[in-house]
């Protein structure tokens, strides 16, 4: 197959990525290739986590027949690895929404043109100030939500609003997304996995079948898939559940956890105490 063609310009991690997405379009089509790459990178990421059972064996099927396809785990791998570097050095940026649309895999026939990144960082710092600082310290945490989330830009450019204004969003912020379109839903689960959001994506129709219920508490309906990002599963925020259900359950006991966790930056999901070792940063402020 010929090479792929790409529009606008690249920079040098696209380039890297670029080079051996070709290498795996020589027999297949971009988009076969594209969809089989981003499922076996959400099914890795969201397996090594969320371990309730139909949905664990489900991924396990998706990825067993992505990798298949892809023929082995090598390129993936290394190609989540630029994803993540990419990520690590600008977490500001749409990376695999860019690269998407420069592919032109999206689907015009459907209305899929994604909001350009610098419009996302406009319309994210016009609607996050200082004020979520206050209203923080009130209710212990905030949310966020885009329920046409495509490949996540949206949310990106909140989680970079939120670290202007000294927020640490890994402790204070839930980010819920839902596309109905499953390809740019697993990119944005990546995205936003990658640079340590907590929440989660829904897959599915999000005007006929919404995700629905308590912030803390998603449920997988009939219709839907349900990625629940590593981040979410911090104990910062099992605690916060566990309060939910103790006040639920004794209605006259205070059990609010408002304030929790020290003031750090986690990516790809080490959790550890050791300070300024595997990927755990300060964060920025």
């Amino acid at each position: 197959m010929a090479r792929i063609k790409h529009i606008g310009t690249v920079n040098d991690k696209e380039k890297d990525f670029l080079k051996l997405f070709d290498q795996l379009t020589y027999s297949r089509s971009g988009w076969q290739v594209w969809e089989d790459l981003m499922t076996v990178m959400a099914c890795s990421i969201c397996n090594a986590v969320d371990h309730r059972k139909e949905a664990f064996e489900r991924r396990e099927k998706q990825y067993e027949r992505a990798i298949k396809a892809l023929g082995g785990v090598d390129i993936p791998a290394q190609m989540l690895g630029i994803i993540t570097i990419a990520l690590e050095e600008n977490p500001n940026q749409d990376f695999l929404g860019k690269l998407y649309m420069n592919l032109n895999l999206g689907s015009h026939w459907h209305g899929q043109f994604f909001t350009p990144y610098h419009v996302c960082e406009l319309m994210a710092k016009m609607q996050i100030g200082e004020g979520c600082r206050s209203e923080i310290e009130s209710k212990g945490y905030l949310s966020i939500g885009d329920m046409c989330i495509g490949a996540g830009a949206m949310l990106i450019a909140a989680a970079a609003a939120f670290r202007e204004c000294n927020v640490n969003y890994q402790t204070s912020v839930v980010f819920a997304g839902q596309d109905i379109d499953p390809v740019v839903a697993k990119m944005a689960y990546i995205q936003l996995s990658l640079l340590g959001c907590p929440g989660y994506i829904t897959v599915g129709d999000s005007l006929a079948n919404p995700q629905t219920g308590h912030i803390l508490f998603p449920q997988e309906k009939e219709g839907q898939e349900l990625w629940i990002m590593p981040m979410f599963m911090h104990q910062i925020w099992e605690m916060r559940r566990t309060a939910m259900l103790i006040r639920n359950l004794f209605g006259g006991i205070e059990t609010t956890v408002k304030t929790m966790g020290k003031e750090r930056y986690y990516m790809f999901f080490n959790f550890d105490e050791q300070e300024g070792q595997n990927g755990k940063y300060e964060l920025i402020g």
